[in-house]
């Protein structure tokens, strides 16, 4: 549970301006393949465009601001439609109060439960020690590292590519 009151919801294109001022914040960006000054209009423009393969992004609120934001981001290929891309953002102030936990948690209940999804990927900074501790806390395991991945404050850096499988995928009754 949280350390503060949240409410978790989808998001819509109202909130663009909250997600752009998330993804201002270098708590954020820095460990994202964001990149500093995000526009409204392009947070509105994705928001407003048609979610396809069960895409979700879910917004983690505070005090009427969006203090986190996670999505899976599924695939066109058929053959990799079992499985989806995870991203997630945290505000500086709310990073290691329990919002990331609670996002997840959501995230991994859409997943398991209502989008048939078996496997979920992301990748994350290799030195970004607190968000690979969450991701092992959901079953996350570390699959691979790809070198020299991304451009962060002018140097380029590792990542690491995880991956969780559903424990118990659907099977028919």
């Amino acid at each position: 549970m949280p350390e503060f009151p949240i409410s978790i919801r989808r998001a819509t294109p109202e909130d663009a301006n909250g997600l752009a001022a998330l993804m201002a914040d270098e708590a954020v960006y820095g460990n994202l393949l964001q990149l500093p000054h995000p526009s409204e209009a392009a947070w509105r423009d994705r928001l407003e465009a048609k979610p396809g393969n069960g895409d979700v992004q879910l917004l983690a609120i505070a005090r009427d601001q969006v203090v986190a934001s996670a999505g899976l981001h599924g695939n066109i290929h058929i053959r990799r439609r079992h499985a989806m891309h995870l991203g997630m953002a945290v505000a500086g102030p709310a990073q290691g109060k329990g919002v990331g936990s609670a996002l997840m948690a959501a995230l991994i209940d859409y997943a398991d439960r209502w989008a048939a999804v078996v496997r979920i990927e992301l990748t994350v900074f290799s030195d970004n020690d607190r968000a690979i501790a969450l991701y092992r806390k959901f079953g996350f395991v570390q699959e691979g590292i790809f070198r020299a991945y991304g451009l962060r404050d002018g140097r380029y850096q590792d990542v690491l590519a995880m991956a969780r499988l559903h424990p118990s995928p659907p099977c028919w009754d």
